[in-house]
């Protein structure tokens, strides 16, 4: 009987565990359609996504942490939708093993016109999972974002725009 119980909850535990792994590819499948959809005149803020549990502050300035993917977009401001020149942009994903290493995480600041852009190997996949880049953007006057690309497979180039929401609600 109670390697029965043992059994059932595995089983639960692993159906949870798709269930939520599907969750996350439906969402990434719309997130990496890109970034935020633009209204005449106004960008909508990028949804947050879970950070996990591997960020690690302080990821060097550098624009490649691999090779295989080209990574490009503009950090905008909501609701105006204006280029934030300067924010910072941090990224993190899986080794092609799956596991996270700092090899895989990297920092810059976006230029004049809110463009960044890096090179990184395809990210690594782990059970239930859907190959992810993890994102930090902050710029100063908006909330920092944390979010995720999720990737179909076959890119080799992506673009992921990241709209910021002001730090203060606009007043009415």
């Amino acid at each position: 009987m109670e390697r029965s119980g043992r059994r059932t909850r595995r089983l639960r535990r692993a159906v949870a565990t798709a269930a939520f792994g599907v969750a996350i590819l439906l969402t990434g499948v719309m997130t990496a359609s890109g970034g935020a959809e633009k209204a005449p005149g106004a960008c909508v803020p990028t949804a947050g996504d879970a950070e996990g549990p591997f960020y690690k502050p302080g990821a060097p300035v550098r624009a490649s942490t691999g090779s295989g993917l080209s990574v490009r977009g503009k950090v905008r401001g909501a609701p105006d939708c204006r280029p934030l020149p300067g924010a910072r942009v941090e990224w993190w994903h899986a080794n092609a093993a799956g596991d996270y290493d700092d090899a895989h995480r990297g920092t810059l600041s976006a230029a004049a016109g809110g463009e960044y852009s890096f090179t990184t190997d395809i990210p690594g996949k782990y059970p239930f999972r859907p190959r992810h880049i993890h994102f930090k953007a902050s710029a100063p006057g908006f909330a920092p974002l944390t979010t995720q690309l999720y990737l179909r497979g076959g890119e080799t180039s992506v673009t992921f725009d990241l709209v910021l929401s002001p730090s203060t609600p606009p007043s009415r």
